[in-house]
């Protein structure tokens, strides 16, 4: 059910506030009037300490201890994983569907959750339904894990009466961005993972083995190689400044996301180089027209105006450049023009994604044809991440015996010319 392209004079609906941040707390109580009573102990999300001890006081007990509950380090067993989540969305589509009560549909996925994490946070959200709160708004309550997009398709599902069918799109817009992601993120961990090895092992050969072979050089007493004594005095230099070795390149990674972070202008530099990298280039710009597409298709199908959805796509595409582009399709939107005309003059997004968008523009079926454009540009992220694995490969392994037969080049050259001086006396 794709909505009409052009936005006309419609204005765009008023923008809900968000609720007031809640927080998890532990306390300690016990009966009031009863100094011997036993000691209960809980957990309850408010938005501040004093509202849990009304609520307490409500319950007739008097309040021994409110605290924050710490966070658990590292994640610990309070984090929940991608995966579990879209599992329980098509379990909470599917128990909806079937006519099971929403509060029953929850704290039937409460009991039979064996993740701490994940039981917890359907507790969370099951106690403001239970409130008589929206179940957008409760899902609202952990952005972590629900992002704006998620809590605004719900709304809108729950407002349509297609709960169900929304939490199934839901559950499978997540879950084929998830299989994205991980194949863009191993596009980019695999060589940074090998050049880290190949960095640590040419460290360990300087730093440890070449000084044996320069201590043994020594007693000779003879004049090296250029090649040795430039490797020699590459080792010395870096056991003497081992800190500037170790530190540097933690130093310059941290000073790089930093600055990715607080600065517009750094962080808009990066990703438009990002884009123009061999290889790794092209699988950034078709994961994000994937994503692009993907969002765009699940929006349209949930009844989203087009204005709303492509103001929702500029903040999660991840790229300054796909933004810009994105935001100012959505102004050639709301002065009564297409999407496609805007996407085709920012030269961002390839040609075939623009012209097959156009189509589902001028035939009303945007959804269908943005659905079909991210299925293809998943299937190209794949080969492409698959190919380049392919090539890396070998690449590298070349690379590393450059670096590796120089290093042993280097340090028997001085042994083979000793063997030839011996000889020639002898």
């Amino acid at each position: 059910m794709a909505t009409a392209v052009k936005a006309g004079g419609e204005a765009p609906p008023a923008k809900k506030k968000a609720g007031p941040k809640v927080t998890v707390f532990q306390w300690q109580a016990r009966p009031r009037g009863d100094a011997k009573g036993a000691t209960q102990k809980g957990e309850m999300e408010a938005a501040s300490i004093a509202i849990v001890r009304v609520t307490l006081r409500k319950r007739g007990l008097e309040v021994i201890s409110v605290r924050k509950k710490p966070k658990p380090l590292f994640g610990g067993a309070g984090g929940v994983k991608e995966a579990q989540i879209v599992v329980m969305i098509r379990q909470l589509s599917t128990m909806i569907n079937a006519g099971v009560p929403m509060v029953q549909a929850f704290e039937l996925l409460a009991t039979a959750s064996d993740s701490k994490g994940m039981k917890a946070m359907l507790e969370g959200i099951l106690t403001p339904i239970k409130d008589g709160e929206r179940i957008a708004d409760a899902f609202n309550r952990y952005p972590k894990y629900f992002n704006r997009l998620f809590v605004s398709l719900l709304a809108a599902g729950d407002q349509g009466g297609i709960l169900d069918t929304i939490l199934l799109r839901l559950a499978d817009y997540r879950e084929k961005s998830l299989a994205l992601q991980k194949k863009i993120r191993s596009a980019m961990i695999y060589p940074a993972s090998i050049l880290t090895v190949m960095l640590l092992v040419t460290a360990i050969l300087m730093i440890f083995v070449i000084p044996v072979f320069a201590h043994l050089f020594d007693s000779f007493g003879a004049t090296l190689p250029a090649l040795t004594q430039a490797v020699i005095n590459i080792s010395n230099w870096m056991r003497g400044h081992w800190y500037i070795v170790v530190f540097a390149p933690i130093v310059a990674i941290w000073a790089f996301i930093m600055a990715y972070r607080k600065s517009l202008g750094f962080r808009t530099q990066v990703d438009r180089v990002s884009l123009k990298l061999p290889i790794m280039g092209d699988i950034i710009l078709k994961g994000s027209v994937a994503r692009f597409m993907r969002t765009l298709a699940t929006m349209q199908a949930a009844g989203v105006p087009i204005n709303e959805a492509l103001e929702t796509l500029s903040r999660i595409s991840n790229n300054v450049i796909v933004e810009r582009a994105v935001n100012a399709a959505r102004e050639r939107v709301l002065e009564g023009g297409f999407i496609t005309d805007s996407l085709k003059e920012s030269a961002v997004f390839p040609a075939m994604a623009v012209h097959m968008l156009a189509i589902g523009e001028q035939t009303g079926a945007i959804e269908v044809m943005a659905e079909k454009v991210a299925d293809f540009y998943e299937g190209e992220v794949s080969e492409t991440v698959a190919r380049m694995s392919t090539l890396m490969e070998p690449l590298i392994m070349v690379i590393l015996g450059i670096i590796v037969g120089t290093l042993v080049v280097a340090m028997y050259m001085p042994i083979f010319e000793l063997g030839s001086v011996v000889t020639h006396g002898g």
